[in-house]
């Protein structure tokens, strides 16, 4: 049953009624190039009503553009800014950031994260225009399909897919990492807590996935906001016992850090600088979550773009103030950082405590930190399984993938992409710092693919645009800076992509696991690219062809909610993200 078919005679009518659309055909005037993409998976065997997305379809429109979707449009525009904001605050940030202030010290680091910022920047502003073009369930997966070619899709579809697949366990080896501050138990048993809770808030309705982030996304934020105070206070000298800091550790040991394999010289300072890059990626990994759950949100032309914005604006602001102030009060040749366990002894944000002599904030700190991993790892879990969900609606994964419950949960893409989570065990043979270490990298890299692939699509939309003569003012929403982002989205990406795993090659420092972890995600996307083409034949779309009018005559045949601005004390909180 299409959505075509479960239009009422009302909705068939209100199309010619319409003086908005009734003029010289307004939907029409986009449709006069249709590509006639690939169609896998129609409809999905259920006892559920079908959940009709669009009330109007324009006629001309392509059938595989507004195909029936059976997941809930249960998140609004807090859910969705949360989610992202969750997770892209995690366990690179409290735990992976001392690495980085060691080797590159207190302005190195802010350098490299600041640098990775504004490709960031770059990326959601790609991200919210095609969101906001096509809110379609797995995001730029399937916009790939639309824009260029479904061999794309496929692999960097499988890409998102398994690079949730290592991201998620990264996260309960960092809990069982942080859990051996308090306790010699197994970490065995956290990571069986973990996996557990994970399941049970995926499995369930949408929205209250969402609230859980929300709050979880709310500890980061109060613990972010009482670190930048207790830091301010600590470098002050505010706390009894403690002398003003200021920026005396900048003076000595310095603002940069020891380096990387050549230590205490120009050369190895700029490689430990370049390293902090591949850690700044990680640590951002997840902002491009808020597209990936387009499909499930309420006015999502209007919510995603508005997200983006803030939720950059956020993180970046978090980040480097964040990273400011623990700069100042702890010197790169602090001997944890120095010794780099692995545990949360070495977290930079644990140390200044102690250093503080502050006995219970290490615990408190500890105690978010945990709540942050468990956040992450839920959010993982959204984008692997969505993106699963996405490629088996057009048959480049098993049909199975595409049944939902009646909650519009797609279960069984949960139940196999959470099956994945048991990789986390691995921790107990190898060492969690180990772990953690190697799964950072595999997904940096694969963040970066995914990265380059939302610049390239959206580079497309907008050289289609430029061919058929679609103006820019036609699309839902414009970023900024266009195309000049999409460009520093792609090369940016690549430049990073290409020299993250630079040390492999360094004299004597050769290793096949990090060569693997830093470059796998390059062969994966070469071979499953090339792949897919030879064995489906599939075809580049052309120019001319790239279904960008199509998709914004569904856009205005079906206009979204204006804003409803809050009333009374709320008013001004619910600016940011309670609409």
């Amino acid at each position: 049953m299409s959505i075509t078919q479960n239009r009422s005679e009302k909705d068939r009518e209100g199309i010619a009624e319409d003086p908005s659309l009734s003029a010289d055909n307004k939907a029409d005037a986009y449709l006069s190039n249709a590509y006639d993409i690939e169609v896998g998976v129609n409809a999905v065997d259920g006892d559920r009503a079908p959940d009709t997305i669009y009330d109007v379809i324009p006629e001309g429109v392509n059938p595989a553009l507004v195909r029936e979707e059976r997941v809930h449009r249960g998140l609004k525009q807090r859910h969705i800014q949360m989610i992202a904001l969750a997770g892209a605050i995690g366990t690179g940030l409290f735990l992976g950031s001392g690495k980085s202030i060691r080797r590159a010290g207190p302005v190195g680091t802010l350098i490299g994260y600041g640098i990775v910022g504004t490709l960031v920047m770059s990326v959601m502003g790609c991200l919210a225009e095609l969101s906001a073009l096509a809110p379609i369930s797995g995001a730029f997966v399937r916009q790939s399909e639309f824009f260029f070619d479904p061999a794309l899709a496929f692999a960097i579809g499988w890409c998102c897919f398994y690079g949730s697949v290592v991201s998620v366990p990264a996260e309960w080896s960092a809990v069982a990492v942080i859990m051996t501050y308090w306790t010699d138990l197994s970490p065995a048993i956290w990571i069986a807590i973990c996996i557990f809770i994970t399941f049970m808030t995926n499995l369930f309705l949408i929205r209250i996935y969402g609230e859980v982030e929300l709050i979880c996304a709310m500890l980061k934020i109060l613990l972010i906001l009482g670190l930048i105070l207790f830091g301010l206070i600590y470098d002050l000298g505010g706390i009894p016992g403690t002398d003003r800091i200021g920026f005396a550790y900048w003076k000595d040991p310095g603002v940069f850090g020891e380096g990387y394999y050549y230590t205490g010289t120009a050369g190895g300072r700029f490689c430990g600088f370049w390293l902090t890059l591949i850690n700044a990626v990680y640590a951002f990994s997840g902002v491009e979550s808020l597209a990936i759950a387009a499909a499930e949100t309420k006015n999502p032309r209007r919510n995603v773009p508005k997200a983006a914005k803030h939720v950059f604006i956020r993180v970046f602001v978090f980040y480097l103030v964040t990273l400011f102030i623990v700069g100042l009060i702890v010197p790169y040749n602090d001997k944890n950082l120095l010794q780099s366990t692995g545990t949360a002894a070495s977290s930079p944000f644990v140390i200044a405590a102690q250093r503080a002599g502050v006995k219970v904030l290490p615990s408190i700190i500890n105690a978010v930190i945990i709540t942050s991993a468990w956040s992450s790892g839920n959010h993982g879990m959204l984008v692997g399984s969505r993106s699963l969900y996405a490629l088996a609606l057009d048959g480049k994964a098993p049909k199975i993938f595409t049944r939902v419950s009646r909650y519009g949960i797609p279960y069984l893409a949960v139940l196999f992409q959470g099956a994945f989570q048991l990789l986390a065990f691995m921790s107990l043979n190898n060492g969690a710092a180990t772990v953690f270490n190697w799964m950072t990298n595999i997904n940096s890299s694969s963040t970066l693919c995914i990265w380059i692939v939302i610049g390239f699509i959206n580079l497309r939309v907008r050289q289609g645009m430029k061919a058929q003569g679609i103006a820019q003012t036609k699309l839902p929403w414009s970023a900024p800076l266009q195309p000049y982002i999409s460009h520093y989205t792609i090369w940016g990406s690549f430049i990073v992509l290409i020299t993250g795993g630079f040390y492999s090659f360094l004299p004597g420092n050769w290793d096949v696991s990090d060569f693997f972890s830093s470059y796998f995600s390059v062969i994966f996307m070469i071979v499953f690219y090339f792949g897919y083409k030879l064995v489906k034949k599939t075809k580049i779309v052309p120019l001319t062809e790239i279904p960008v009018g199509q998709f914004i005559a569904i856009a205005d045949a079906n206009p979204e909610e204006e804003a409803k601005p809050a009333k009374g004390p709320w008013s001004w909180f619910a600016k940011f993200w309670w609409d």
